[in-house]
């Protein structure tokens, strides 16, 4: 969502990049740039007036010393008033440590509530809590049944009943979570197309009843500023606790989550990336700010290797690397790895000044899903002993993979590259992770 404003600033910072020093008249000429820039990715006009005036005083008080450039200094100043105005802290889901936690799900039709509901408990599962999803949306049949699907692939109870009536579905469905010893509930409430009456007042009153830890407002990052004009709405009748930002890997210009949590006053808890269950992340407004700058997200990047790492098996990886015994077989674990860990453009907008180069480019997130046809087109023999694949193998293979033989030997020929480099890097041991041994301070 970000690589085109993360594109317009570096472009914009190129002017000041290469002064001498800071001068009114340059951080002037590069804020006004800036400005349009934050205009242009439909950021709310007071919320970008504001940025620009605590940038402006920011520099204009600041003294250049010689080992840092002028470029260097306003980059740093503009860093910290986007981490500020993203929120500043990132800020802590609140949980019921003795007893039973209450979170209310609310947000328009369409903006990923439910699906973000169950993304939520699987997300509260492996943090050991035992959550119960409760089907407050009976308005849509739909939501329910999809809420009960998703529940089941994450093995989430859900509470659903055929009654027409929410408020007495919240009830039992409270009921039931004391019965079964569930410590975190989580109740997906009914969405609009637009904002009305009938719909505020059931989520007043299930709020009155459940007495909720926490209210998130579920907002589609795509919808621009009237994602933002909803969610004041929202804040004005429920006084929710924070944001939820979903479709954050859309093509919008990104101004709503620029400008929400100024024009609202509410933190932003979460943000979700794409449709798989495992797509949702804490949100860092450091971490964001240094993504939109074209300055990567390593940390994000390495917890999510950590999440997906597996000690024992990088131990048998670096034995068989030891050996030369890497094998198409240890190569499909390793695209499912990275599968897990999210798309690929995601992953490289994470490192940092890469953003900006893959912005035109086509990322193909479905290369990875070509790759593994193709090896689990070949016999066990053959991934286990690549040296046998020769002309007739490669035919087959292609065939049975519905890919041509070009790709299939392309394939092949980043197998023994990654191969070559991989026992290399075995030399200095892997089967202790890297990534744990990384302190953050």
């Amino acid at each position: 969502m970000f690589e085109d404003l993360s594109l317009k600033l570096e472009t914009a910072l190129k002017k000041i990049k290469g002064q001498g020093k800071l001068t009114e008249k340059n951080i002037s000429d590069s804020l006004r740039e800036i400005r349009r820039v934050l205009l242009d990715a439909d950021v709310n006009y007071k919320v970008a007036k504001q940025f620009i005036e605590n940038v402006s005083a920011k520099a204009l008080g600041e003294e250049v010393i010689a080992s840092i450039s002028p470029g260097h200094l306003i980059t740093k100043i503009i860093n910290d008033e986007l981490t500020q105005l993203l929120g500043g802290n990132q800020q802590e889901l609140k949980i019921n440590a003795s007893g039973i936690s209450v979170i209310l799900v609310v947000g328009l039709q369409g903006s990923g509530k439910t699906t973000f509901s169950v993304k939520l408990a699987k997300h509260l599962k492996q943090k050991n809590r035992k959550p119960l999803l409760v089907a407050a949306d009976v308005h849509r049949p739909a939501a329910i049944e999809q809420l009960s699907l998703l529940g089941k692939q994450i093995d989430v109870k859900v509470f659903k009943i055929d009654e027409q009536d929410a408020i007495k579905v919240v009830k039992e469905g409270l009921v039931f979570a004391k019965e079964n010893h569930l410590d975190t509930i989580i109740i997906d409430t009914a969405g609009r197309l637009h904002i009305d009456k009938a719909m505020m007042n059931e989520i007043i009153s299930i709020k009155e009843l459940v007495n909720p830890d926490e209210i998130l407002f579920v907002v589609d990052s795509m919808t621009g500023q009237d994602a933002v004009n909803s969610a004041k709405i929202f804040n004005d009748s429920v006084d929710f606790d924070g944001i939820v930002l979903t479709k954050l890997d859309g093509d919008a210009r990104g101004g709503a989550a620029l400008s929400i949590r100024s024009v609202v006053g509410k933190p932003i808890k979460f943000s979700s990336n794409g449709e798989k269950l495992d797509s949702l992340e804490i949100f860092y407004p450091d971490r964001l700010a240094s993504r939109i700058l074209g300055k990567g997200d390593v940390i994000s990047l390495v917890e999510k290797a950590q999440q997906n790492f597996n000690e024992v098996e990088a131990e048998k990886l670096e034995e068989k690397l030891r050996k030369n015994k890497f094998d198409f077989d240890d190569f499909l674990k390793q695209i499912k790895v990275i599968k897990n860990m999210g798309s690929l453009s995601s992953l490289l907008g994470m490192i940092p000044g890469v953003s900006a180069k893959i912005k035109n480019a086509q990322i193909d997130d479905n290369a990875l899903v070509k790759v593994e046809a193709v090896i689990n087109s070949m016999t066990r023999k053959e991934r286990v002993n690549p040296k046998i694949l020769n002309g007739n193998r490669r035919k087959r293979i292609a065939r049975g993979s519905g890919n041509s033989i070009q790709d299939v030997n392309k394939l092949i020929k980043q197998f023994n590259q990654m191969k070559k480099m991989m026992s290399r890097f075995s030399k200095g041991g892997i089967g202790k992770s890297s990534f744990q041994n990384i302190k953050f301070n």
